[in-house]
């Protein structure tokens, strides 16, 4: 019966009307971006606390690189690999101390090398960390990163914060337009002094030689002697690892300053 008043239903229906935690229009709208910002940053820092990871060893590297691909992609795909299973083997993933976990391999937890990497953890039984990223073409998670510690990602930035944030040493394996933008990210931070002294290994220095003229900046002015000692080259998944240690990795590492500005 109409006993005269008039029904709230336009208003029940208002998107004005909604839970703000719940609707998803206005969270994914222009305003709210800081706030995705945040939660992308939150939920993966949660995740990893839960599982004790204190620092990593970062593998950037080709996502087109396959097991059974042309000229030295093997070869590549292989090393990575194994480089994966030696770092999580010598490296402290494995071995919680204090309820912390050192050195846990890192990736971008695409296809290419980093599934290598993480399919070398695996190989081990070692927990490995996958940040993936949405893109046009969607890329999914190699089968290989920790299920709990693979993520997505929307933003690069904060995909690049988590990389960064707690890595212990840098691998970059041979890579194009994207691998190529990992890298130089972390060469400015340490250069800038806005990373701590990480090592940064770069494996095949033929190939690395061949891409980037590095002697051609120190010539022309544009970097200086001590950067150009920032990086070093190897051209086995053991001498990764020796370069790691002798440029001052530390297998169990001093808790890391929670203060750093990335």
């Amino acid at each position: 019966m109409n006993d005269g008043k008039p029904s709230n239903a336009a208003s029940l229906a208002s998107p004005s009307y909604r839970l703000a935690a719940m609707d998803q229009d206005f969270l994914l709208g222009d305003s709210m971006r800081g706030v995705r910002f945040q939660l992308e940053y939150a939920k993966a820092e949660e995740y990893l606390r839960t599982w004790g990871v204190r620092s990593t060893i970062v593998v950037f590297g080709s996502a087109r690189v396959r097991e059974d691909g042309p000229g030295k992609h093997r070869f590549w795909y292989e090393q990575a690999r194994l480089f994966g299973a030696i770092a999580s083997e010598r490296g402290g993933a494995m071995t919680i101390t204090s309820g912390t976990r050192d050195n846990v391999i890192a990736t971008g937890g695409g296809p290419g090398i980093m599934e290598a990497a993480n399919r070398g953890a695996f190989d081990v039984g070692a927990p490995s960390i996958g940040f993936n990223i949405t893109l046009p073409h969607e890329q999914e998670p190699n089968a290989y990163s920790t299920p709990d510690l693979t993520f997505r990602f929307h933003y690069f930035a904060m995909r690049k914060m988590h990389l960064a944030m707690r890595a212990n040493a840098l691998v970059v394996f041979p890579g194009g337009f994207g691998t190529l933008d990992e890298l130089f990210e972390i060469l400015t931070l340490r250069q800038t002094g806005k990373a701590p002294p990480l090592p940064i290994v770069l494996f095949d220095k033929a190939y690395w030689q061949s891409v980037i003229k590095f002697d051609a900046l120190l010539d022309h002015g544009m970097v200086s002697e001590h950067d150009r000692t920032l990086s070093n080259f190897a051209d086995t998944a053991e001498d990764v690892w020796t370069a790691l240690i002798e440029n001052g990795l530390v297998v169990q590492t001093l808790e890391r300053d929670s203060e750093q500005d990335f």
